[in-house]
Order: structure tokens, then C-alpha cells, then sequence
């Protein structure tokens, strides 16, 4: 598999992420492999904290939130998903499906040995995430969904989903940073939108963030639509702690906490919440609030009450 990797310089004093980066090497699937990179903050020997992110954006959207989370006391793994961020980007856009990507973040567990997970996952993060929790219950303590969805094609993806699909696949140039910016409620500065278009050099890093929004199941008869399906059927026996933390300003995912607190019998009797002045990138907007919700969580659930 042809890939690119983003040069080390593109992300040399990026404003508030002064984080170590760290490494691990992945099958490509077609005899090769992909470096991926995570954060991986706070105390070794404590449960983690798994942040999943989406498209187009990267682990820089944690970088208010992991200070917080790891001040409590808790160890922290933020990925970036291949094609975004600091991992590897694989050049072709035909490289990029959605089991590749579920089959990628679980080589990144596999090898990092993690159990006792609590995961928040937002965007892509949950589409991932979600199989990841189906796929291996036995490894999940929580979960925390903000702004996402399973979808398995079978419903109207909505409006506004499918206008943003539309100009992602008719824009000439894909701008990051104005995707990123056109989903937040609040004014992000200059150093803010550069570091979200650090990964991409130029139009040829942008394959994945390009891809990503058709790989979103739509219809009945997607590739990813029984495996969806299947995972949906776990998720609808899982009872332990599920909360959801949506924000109130996201057109595309609006109503998705709604569905999975009546699916999911592990929300039953969580404190879900609507974040106030909150888009659909809700880490950017509310990040101190996010935060401080998914420690109470943690707080209200502790593993031996489970």
C-alpha cells in the first residue's frame, strides 16, 4: 500500500499540544504496514481512557480534555486514525474502508493490552468505537458517545448529513480547517485552524478525509451494513454504564442520543446530557465541560458496581 507521512516539521509548536508522540506499526493488509500515532497520557498502571476522534479532524481535538482527564488521575490513549493527524496516510483512496479501520484500531488495543476501557467517541470515533465495544464487550468498562451514530443504512441519514456528503465529494479544494470550523460554535483561532490543517501538506494527504464521508453507511446494501447490523445486537444487550453527552447545535448526529438511550439498556438511569453551546466538533466548543461530565460518569460507575 502506497503511503504518505506528514513531516515532523508540520506540527513543530503547535499551540496547546505539547504532547510526547508515540508510535506503533499496523498490517496494511496488503503485505506491509501503517505507523500510527497516540497520545498516550497520564499514569501507566491506571484503566484507560480510550478518545476516538472523526473526520477530518485529529487527536488535537482532545488536547484540552486529556489535562483534565489525566489530572484526575487517569491514563489516557488518544489515536490518530489513519489517513488524519500524525499517522500514516495511505495514498489511494480506494485504500480506505470502514472494516480496515475498525480492523486498524483494534490492532492499536491488541498491542497497547488495554482492558478496562472507558471509551468517548465522537464522529467516526463512534462508528469505530462502537464495533470495537461490540466486537470485544470483555474489554469495556463505559461508554460515553458524543455526537455520532452506528449506522446500518436502513434510515434517512438526514439533510443535513447529506449535504455535507455532497460537498465533500464536489469541492474542489477540502478545506480542513473550515470544516472543522464550520462545526464549532465558537470563534477558533488562526493557530487553531493551522494545526488542523498541519497533517495535510497538500491535496494529496486529503485521500482519507475525502473517502471517509461516502464510507458511511446510507443504504440497506452497504459493505458495512450487516457488520453494523450484527454489532447493533450486541449493543442491545449491553448493560454496563452507557451515557450520552451530545451537544445542542449539531444538525447532522441531533437525535442520535435519543436512539441509543431507547436501544441500549446500559443508559438506563445515566445522567445523559444535552451540552449547551456545543457543535458537532463538542471537544472544541466545551472541552472543560466534556471533561468534567465524563469524570462524573467514571465517578457514578465505578467498576465494582457494575
Amino acid at each position: 500500500m502506497k503511503k504518505l507521512r506528514t513531516p515532523d516539521s508540520c506540527f513543530a509548536s503547535l499551540q496547546d499540544y505539547d504532547f510526547e508522540p508515540n508510535y506503533l506499526m499496523v498490517d496494511d493488509t496488503e503485505g506491509g504496514e501503517l505507523r500510527v500515532h497516540y497520545l498516550d497520557e497520564g499514569p501507566s498502571d491506571a484503566d484507560p481512557i480510550l478518545l476516538l476522534h472523526g473526520e477530518p479532524s485529529w487527536s488535537y481535538l482532545y488536547r484540552k480534555v486529556i489535562p483534565i482527564l489525566t489530572a484526575a488521575g487517569h491514563r489516557v490513549i488518544a489515536p490518530d486514525l489513519p489517513g488524519f493527524g500524525r499517522s500514516d496516510k495511505p495514498a489511494s483512496r480506494t485504500d480506505y474502508t470502514y472494516q480496515r479501520h475498525v480492523d486498524w484500531m483494534q490492532s492499536v488495543l491488541d498491542q497497547l493490552d488495554l482492558k478496562n476501557i472507558t471509551l468517548f467517541c465522537q464522529d467516526w470515533g463512534g462508528l469505530i468505537g462502537l464495533r470495537l465495544v461490540a466486537a470485544h464487550p470483555d474489554k469495556f468498562d463505559r461508554v460515553a458517545a458524543g455526537n455520532t451514530m452506528l449506522p446500518t443504512g436502513d434510515h434517512d441519514p438526514g439533510e443535513g448529513f447529506r449535504k455535507w456528503q455532497k460537498f465533500s465529494q464536489e469541492t474542489p479544494q477540502f478545506n480542513v480547517a473550515g470544516a472543522i470550523k464550520s462545526g464549532t460554535t465558537t470563534t477558533l483561532s488562526q493557530a487553531v485552524l493551522d494545526a488542523y490543517d498541519a497533517p495535510f501538506p497538500d491535496e494529496s494527504y486529503k485521500e482519507g478525509a475525502r473517502q471517509f464521508p461516502i464510507l458511511v453507511p446510507t443504504t440497506p446494501d452497504d459493505p458495512a451494513s450487516e457488520n453494523n447490523r450484527a454489532a447493533w445486537v450486541v449493543l442491545s444487550k449491553w448493560t454496563k454504564p452507557f451515557i450520552t453527552l451530545f451537544s445542542d447545535s449539531d444538525p447532522v448526529t441531533g437525535g442520535g442520543d435519543r436512539i441509543m438511550q431507547k436501544l441500549i439498556p446500559g443508559t438506563k438511569g445515566q445522567n445523559h446530557t444535552t451540552i449547551i453551546n456545543g457543535g458537532h466538533f463538542l471537544q472544541e466548543d466545551q472541552s472543560e465541560t466534556l471533561a468534567e461530565l465524563l469524570l462524573t460518569f467514571i465517578n457514578d460507575n465505578p467498576k465494582a458496581q457494575q
